[in-house]
């Protein structure tokens, strides 16, 4: 392919004429095609399998890291998971059409903001296939049409799934360039994307920071801007006893499910041997945990200095892809806050504590990482949980459990104006 940027252009322009009549399309003709795409992704997931299958033999061969081969792999339970999750934004509330706010202004004016579809959106993606259907499946279900660029590493995958999702856009009578994807993996392409304004109404990257900044850096395209989603989670657990058990959030570092971890000064909560337990998982698999003075201490003590790195300043805000693990000791609440604002990206920080009430005060004491305070050990932030809201000094008066509320889907969408005609004359 000699011309990629003549390639990505035409590419990119099939799929924003392909995006007006998905846009007009009404609620159930695309939420009938969102599911198609999920029948479509289970009957064919052998073809996802066998693609992905080579790209783990590329990766393998290439000497990738074993946090990257795990976000490559595709299973039969993951392809599941992906058509699962097609399913549930077909059930999901209409978003396009839904009025925002409406009053009236000086003059007689009539204000109405209505949410609409904005056209083409472009996602550039990394080591995640998963991603493909993901995209795909929120941009038809907003009307939107998207053109979608994955990482080399998951070429195969990518494009597999793509295929077969516009076979399912196609058989409901749209245009298949609804669901496109760049087939080369030169990075040029990348840039070509990155340069159609105009055409591409706007860009999500989604992966690494050197990802996220890169296109944030060049790009000609408005940019969603997003994080790089490493898991910060802050221990703010006081034992009751001196044999009490360490919390969730600190077994959850141990299976190496956290990347980062803040826990209070000793004496104060857990004891260091949470890091010592990971320790000993990770040096089986060559991983290391990384810490301050304290967590030094504990691997002293618990004689595993050989898995045990000093952190440095960097290692707060790294994303290692791999079981290793940053430790870091905070001196009570309000240390934990501020240094989740220093490092964390702003994506899906949080702190954790067992109990509801030692939290209630964070709204009044300043934002922590994206503004979400888990007050309750373990709850997912997928599951609409009202533990991942601000909770205000007394319970709200509703009784209606915030669990049950419908969600709200968060999904591309822009605003637009109604006025009466008269408005564009002069009184």
């Amino acid at each position: 392919m000699n011309d990629i940027a003549g390639y990505v252009e035409d590419l990119a322009r099939r799929a924003k004429q392909a995006s007006r009549s998905l846009g007009f399309a009404s609620d159930e003709a695309r939420c009938a095609t969102v599911r198609a795409m999920a029948v479509a992704l289970r009957d064919r997931a052998d073809e996802v399998l066998t693609a992905n299958a080579a790209d783990m033999d590329a990766a393998r061969a290439a000497g990738t890291s074993e946090g990257l081969l795990d976000r490559l792999l595709l299973t039969p339970e993951r392809i599941e998971g992906m058509a699962a999750g097609l399913e549930k934004l077909a059930d999901l509330p209409d978003p396009v059409g839904r009025v925002l706010d409406e009053r009236d202004i000086d003059q007689g004016v009539h204000l109405r903001r209505v949410s609409v579809p904005l056209g083409l959106v472009a996602m550039v993606y990394e080591a995640r296939p998963n991603v493909t259907a993901d995209a795909a499946g929120i941009c038809v279900r907003t009307g939107n049409a998207c053109i979608l660029r994955g990482g080399s590493i998951a070429q195969n995958s990518c494009v597999a799934i793509a295929h077969i999702l516009a076979d399912a856009v196609e058989a409901y009578g749209f245009d298949r360039a609804c669901v496109s994807i760049i087939e080369t993996t030169d990075r040029a392409a990348t840039a070509a994307l990155m340069s159609l304004r105009g055409v591409v109404d706007v860009l999500i990257p989604r992966g690494g920071a050197g990802l996220i900044q890169r296109c944030v850096r060049e790009s000609l395209v408005p940019v969603i801007e997003t994080g790089t989603g490493i898991a910060i989670r802050t221990c703010t657990r006081v034992p009751t006893s001196p044999s009490a058990s360490h919390c969730d959030e600190c077994q959850d570092a141990a299976r190496g499910r956290v990347q980062r971890l803040r826990v209070p000064a000793r004496g104060r909560g857990c004891d260091g041997r949470v890091p010592a337990r990971h320790a000993r998982r990770a040096r089986r698999r060559g991983r290391h945990y990384h810490g301050d003075s304290v967590a030094r201490e504990a691997a002293r003590d618990a004689d595993i200095l050989g898995s045990f790195v000093d952190a440095t300043d960097e290692d707060w805000g790294r994303e290692y892809l791999s079981l290793d693990i940053s430790v870091h000791t905070v001196n009570g609440l309000d240390d934990a806050i501020a240094h989740v604002n220093r490092y964390g990206t702003g994506h899906s920080e949080c702190i954790v504590a067992e109990g509801r009430g030692r939290m209630r005060p964070l709204p009044a004491r300043g934002r922590c990482g994206g503004g979400l305070a888990q007050t309750r050990a373990r709850a997912s932030p997928m599951a609409g949980s009202s533990a991942w809201e601000p909770r205000s000094a007394s319970p709200p008066k509703s009784s209606t459990p915030a669990a049950r509320l419908p969600p709200r889907p968060s999904l591309p969408t822009s605003t637009s104006f109604a006025a009466p005609a008269r408005c564009a004359r002069s009184a």
